[in-house]
């Protein structure tokens, strides 16, 4: 077999991206190692697998049929490393997991992992760029927590662990804060603060578009610019639960949705390698049964 794994998963990575550059920042490479990598793939199949002819390079007719035989190839080596890792566990020294959504969510959870594997030690990262499945695919943690997003790449597995409220909010002072109901066409008046990760991917948040928007990498960051009186943003309510109760800042009633919370999904993520680690395993099926949920506006849980 003259061509190899690494060349396979560069070029899925390439048609998952839709570039060639794209695919480079997903995998942590230069653009010219990925298009090196394709070229002598292509030479060692001995067929074109993209058409360079237009600026972004598309795939071919054999690119396309190729593709599938390629993710094939690619899922069974997953699978045949899963099945080796499973055979090998044993208790690693430490874990690196990354949240993205509050962490009064999975607590309990991590009080209980504290106590079944005392000696292993926890690194919790908070993804500031909120690509969680990046840092996975990057090997820079072992499990995800995150909003759920339209698609994950194909080496990733998830399970939705629930789901929680997101809310709109303001400064007291902020003319937004003085409407009984707000529209759309008022959020679109005024400048947008929002998660640079999901300005445009949460789902309905195409209805929040804005002429004037400033983005941060850090919901920390967001609740700060908001208690500045800087704009208004959309945030889970549970880390502004005190803010919102002190008053320092004022949740927006939608006219569109007068009764409907806004639900966002949270998901966990994890590859589909599994970890050779007891301690790993233990961690991802006790979040696997972990229901985050909380009440809505009618008192009913999120999360059945």
């Amino acid at each position: 077999m003259r061509f190899s794994l690494d060349q396979l998963q560069v070029f899925v990575a390439v048609v998952q991206a839709g570039s060639f550059s794209a695919a480079a920042r997903r995998l942590g490479r230069t653009q010219s190692t990925v298009s090196a990598a394709i070229a002598n793939l292509e030479a060692d199949l001995g067929v074109e697998l993209f058409d360079r002819s237009t600026r972004i390079p598309g795939l071919t007719a054999a690119g396309q049929k190729l593709q599938l035989e390629a993710e094939a190839v690619l899922e069974r080596c997953l699978a045949l490393q899963g099945h080796a890792d499973s055979l090998a566990g044993e208790t690693e020294p430490h874990l690196t997991l990354a949240i993205e959504v509050p962490y009064s969510t999975v607590m309990p959870v991590l009080c209980e992992f504290e106590q079944a594997f005392p000696h292993v030690d926890l690194i919790v990262r908070h993804p500031h760029s909120g690509d969680v499945a990046g840092m996975l695919q990057r090997g820079e943690v072992e499990l995800g927590i995150a909003f759920s997003q339209p698609e994950y790449p194909r080496e990733l597995e998830f399970q939705q662990m629930g789901k929680l409220v997101m809310v709109h909010v303001t400064h007291p002072g902020h003319p937004l804060a003085q409407r009984d109901g707000v529209s759309f066409a008022d959020l679109h008046a005024h400048r947008r603060l929002a998660f640079s990760a999901h300005a445009s991917k949460l789902p309905s948040s195409e209805y929040l578009r804005a002429t004037r928007l400033w983005q941060a990498e850090s919901y920390m960051a967001l609740v700060e610019m908001v208690r500045a009186g800087l704009g208004w943003a959309t945030l889970p309510r549970q880390l502004v639960q005190r803010e919102l109760a002190a008053g320092e800042l004022v949740e927006l009633q939608l006219a569109a949705y007068p009764f409907t919370d806004w639900l966002v999904g949270v998901d966990l993520l994890w590859q589909r390698r599994h970890g050779r680690g007891q301690a790993q395993r233990w961690l991802r099926e006790r979040l696997m049964r972990n229901k985050v949920f909380e009440l809505d506006s009618q008192g009913r849980a999120t999360t059945l």
